[in-house]
């Protein structure tokens, strides 16, 4: 027996065009000219150019077929409609888009022709025995591994996000064993989560010795006492005698505490970073541009549009086809409009705050900013501004700033001020560039010097912004040169 109910229940639609827009976001400048290539060379309805003339209601694409005569069950022949008239031989294979742009300074910094650390790797993994999947997990961890040759993100986040990036489950096993494959590669150390498993990593690849696997035992079950220097608790707790102890130290400090730290200086030369954003500083004022001279104007075909729209006679699948290609055209362009209308909006919410400081560039001008405000300014989700800001750079007169080093917590001044957290870590580098090498500063004495400036800050804060500009201990820095942990923008 039939019947009829009626039931309510949520559930969560997402737009195509939302869709694309997301997946295009966090392509930087570069990324999105090659995928608007891509897109131009796989979809007939997808053209270079300008907008064609505005779509009258009767030019509006719909499902329906407004009769027998719309199509014909033949095949298409010349007479029907003529399929070479789709193909412009005058035109060039790539043009760049000026009209819609401020004119923009070319600028002629060389390019180095040497490869990144990443690229290096990448050309490792095509000499190991991977599916294609394999393959596409492989090269988004590398890219995901920071300068320093560490994987900071956890296997579910990594899962998460290829998942999301490859529209394809991935599980966390399956990160963690591409995980310990790339481990394997050169230099040593890379991929490592951590200091100990780094030199745990570079050890493993030591001929084994008596030494070699103390040294071992000694990183993964005393890495406390080797940071704080701790060593006659070693020796009492593993009966050693203080030579033995000395050529385990020496072999442990031959091993790098950074998998790419030989490579990092001339890692952040050879990517060569094509800004997004462009100030431009006319009569007083500053105004923000996309940098997007490169990427075409893009239309939709007309010739694909009419047969699309029913205007000319075409057999039903062709009409199908033609018209899946004109919405996802259709839907490509405009994701690219949103996109563009999200980076220009959070670009000139940052510019809005922080104005002060992109008039002069001062560290002590950058006011305290999370992606709250931003999110909050603009009428967006907080992980659109993060998808944003995360890899985006913009131009000024004093060089080319990364977005994300723009967003800082805010410290509270004896007189109340609010200053940003970056302000107070400049502050504690030119401190401990200018002390005495010989009597360096304890971080209780940093404080006590914080504190006659107006900076009322504990001594763990002291702590934890020294190990973000990767400063040693005072015990430490007697033997290191700290001047290269100046903290610049």
């Amino acid at each position: 027996m039939l019947k009829q109910t009626q039931v309510q229940k949520q559930g969560l639609r997402i737009a195509p065009t939302h869709i694309q827009m997301l997946n295009l976001l966090h392509l930087s400048t570069d990324e999105l000219v090659q995928q608007i290539q891509k897109e131009l060379e796989e979809n007939p309805a997808l053209e270079e150019g300008g907008t064609i003339a505005e779509e009258t209601e009767s030019d509006v694409v719909t499902d329906e077929f407004e009769g027998d005569d719309m199509y014909e069950d033949t095949p298409v022949t010349e007479e029907l409609y003529d399929w070479d008239s789709l193909v412009d031989d005058d035109m060039p294979n790539y043009k760049t888009q000026v009209n819609n742009y401020a004119d923009q300074e070319e600028y002629s910094r060389p390019i180095p022709q040497a490869k990144s650390f990443r690229e290096e790797l990448k050309d490792q993994i095509h000499f190991l025995p991977l599916t294609e999947r394999q393959q596409q997990i492989a090269e988004f961890i590398l890219d995901s591994i920071d300068d320093d040759g560490y994987l900071r993100y956890s296997a579910e986040d990594l899962a998460d996000d290829i998942s999301f990036s490859l529209n394809v489950f991935i599980d966390e096993e399956e990160i963690e064993s591409i995980r310990k494959l790339i481990q394997h590669l050169d230099p040593p150390g890379i991929g490592a989560r951590d200091l100990q498993e780094c030199l745990l990593l570079q050890l493993s690849r030591r001929e084994t010795d008596e030494n070699v696997l103390l040294a071992c035992t000694i990183v993964e079950d005393y890495m406390h006492e080797i940071e704080t220097g701790n060593y006659d608790r070693i020796v009492r707790l593993l009966g050693l005698d203080y030579e033995r102890m000395q050529e385990v130290l020496k072999l442990i400090s031959s091993l790098q505490p950074k998998p790419i730290y030989s490579d990092a200086a001339t890692a952040s030369v050879n990517e060569y970073i094509v800004p997004d954003f462009i100030l431009q500083y006319e009569n007083g004022s500053i105004r923000v541009i996309l940098n997007s001279k490169n990427a075409p104007e893009l239309r939709l075909s007309r010739a694909m549009l009419d047969i699309a729209q029913g205007k000319a006679k075409t057999d039903k699948s062709t009409y199908q086809f033609v018209k899946n290609k004109v919405d996802s055209a259709r839907w490509f362009i405009d994701a690219i409009q949103q996109r563009e209308n999200t980076m220009l909006s959070t670009m000139n919410a940052i510019l809005q705050l922080q104005y002060d400081y992109f008039v002069s560039g001062e560290i002590v001008d950058l006011k305290p900013m999370i992606l709250k405000d931003i999110a909050d300014m603009i009428g967006m989700d907080i992980s659109t501004i993060s998808r944003v800001t995360s890899t985006r750079y913009v131009q000024t007169p004093f060089g080319i700033i990364p977005l994300k080093q723009l967003f800082t917590e805010k410290t509270i001044r004896e007189d109340g001020e609010e200053v940003s957290t970056m302000e107070v870590k400049e502050l504690i580098a030119d401190i401990i560039e200018n002390e005495d090498k010989n009597h360096t500063l304890s971080d209780k004495e940093i404080v006590d010097l914080l504190v006659s400036r107006g900076y009322s800050i504990a001594r763990r804060t002291v702590v934890k912004y020294r190990d973000q500009l990767n400063i040693p201990s005072a015990k430490l820095r007697k033997w290191t040169d700290v001047g290269k942990h100046k903290l610049r923008i």
